[in-house]
């Protein structure tokens, strides 16, 4: 009878596996306040230890091929069947896998529990992010240091300093260094910034954005100011709204749903006068209501963009400087203006806004703000500018009016279709 001697390390983590099926039913009533403590420390130490384990015995299956045994494309996708994990995990896996392998101090600490899986994940992406062109010596001392640093600071903490240990172990090229990366990492944010809205159809709408860091911090200081507790240009009854609301000064960082609220009054009560024209109208939004509705009735109101709001929200935003109010039935400017004046005025623009709601070419939803007030009879040719006259156009259909090789017609609903000439 032939036996199959286990590799030492096979060995070792059965004895693990053993000893944990010993105490698997084992209540924890027993522990007193200083053994769970002491508990939870070692917990953690031996987390750290089987995550330098379980690297280095990744990094080796890539040596042997462990994917061949399934046909795998890789070491990554074998390791999330293998072990029903997300094919996303298993790369980062391997990923760390191969990056402690090339740092021996790091391993060795991680190996001892002296810091833990997150730390290490943090020092090996600071180290690979170093210039390759490094002196090895200089990269030695960067790692020590780092693994130095970690047994004082979260990996929160280890992300900054890594940014910066060039500075501590050669600031000859760590000036330099940063210099370059910084320029490079803020014109890739500026290329890649993108902001998303999504209208759910409750009331509510969920977006996203991705912006420079520097505008986030900016971001983020506006809205302290609206978020704080402290603040002291809120009315009695808000200020009593707040302490209702648990605003309180032991409140030291703002809740999600402090932030949503601080966000939702920076909004509101943004000047459009201090914000860039388009098209010759200030960046506000458009209300349209009744008398009656603003003297107290219970109509909705609609806004240039096609949403309904209630009346009480219309009453309230009707002062507010974001948003105009266009008032039926009441006192209005006048939007006729015939030969004297060339362009269009800004209570006209707001009057074309909420009568075309946007571009009104058909089939194109350009809003309003991106379109130009178009004369449908041409000024050098004696045309007025009536509002009657005038229609909004997004850009190219505004180059398509004007475009003798395209004929155009009103259609249902005021909108203008184009058709070329033959």
């Amino acid at each position: 009878m032939s036996t199959t001697t286990r590799h030492p390390l096979a060995e070792a983590v059965a004895r693990v596996h053993s000893a944990l099926d010993q105490v698997a039913e084992t209540p924890t009533w027993s522990l007193s306040q200083s053994g769970t403590a002491d508990l939870l420390t070692d917990l953690a130490r031996a987390q750290s230890r089987f995550a330098e384990l379980q690297a280095r015995v990744l990094a080796h299956a890539d040596t042997v091929a462990v994917q061949e045994r399934s046909a795998a494309p890789s070491v990554a996708v074998w390791l999330a069947n293998a072990t029903i994990t997300t094919k996303r995990d298993a790369v980062r896996q391997t990923r760390f896998a191969a990056a402690l392998s090339r740092y021996d101090v790091l391993r060795g600490a991680l190996g001892a529990g002296d810091l833990n899986l997150e730390q290490a994940q943090v020092v090996a992406r600071a180290l690979d992010e170093l210039p390759d062109d490094l002196d090895a010596g200089v990269l030695a001392q960067a790692e020590a240091a780092l693994v130095g640093l970690a047994r004082v600071h979260d990996a929160k903490a280890l992300r900054v300093l890594g940014r910066r240990i060039l500075d501590v172990v050669a600031p000859e090229v760590g000036e330099a260094w940063e210099a370059e990366k910084l320029a490079e990492e803020e014109r890739e944010a500026d290329r890649t910034a993108s902001f998303r809205m999504r209208d759910q159809g409750d009331g509510r709408t969920r977006g996203s954005f991705t912006i420079p860091t520097l505008a986030a911090e900016m971001l983020q200081k506006v809205l302290i100011a609206y978020a704080s507790p402290r603040r002291d240009d809120r009315s009695g009854a808000d200020a009593a709204d707040a302490a209702d609301a648990g605003d309180t000064e032991q409140v030291r960082k703002p809740s999600r749903s402090r932030w949503g609220r601080a966000f939702v009054e920076l909004v509101e009560r943004l000047d459009p006068r201090d914000l860039p024209r388009s098209g010759g109208v200030n960046a506000a939004v458009v209300v349209t209501m009744t008398t009656a509705t603003l003297g107290g009735a219970l109509a909705a109101a609609t806004l240039d963009t096609g949403s309904r709001i209630s009346a009480g929200t219309a009453r309230r935003l009707a002062c507010q400087a974001g948003l105009l109010p266009a008032v039926l039935g009441g006192d209005s400017e006048i939007l006729d203006l015939g030969r004297t004046r060339r362009f269009f005025s800004g209570p006209q623009r707001i009057a074309m806004t909420v009568r075309d709601g946007g571009c009104t070419a058909l089939g194109c939803d350009a809003p309003a703000g991106m379109c130009d007030a178009h004369h449908e009879d041409l000024w050098s040719h004696d045309g007025l500018t009536d509002l009657g006259r005038g229609r909004l156009l997004c850009g190219h259909h505004h180059r398509r009016a004007h475009d003798p090789a395209y004929e155009t017609r009103v259609v249902e609903r005021n909108q203008v279709e184009f058709h070329r000439r033959t």
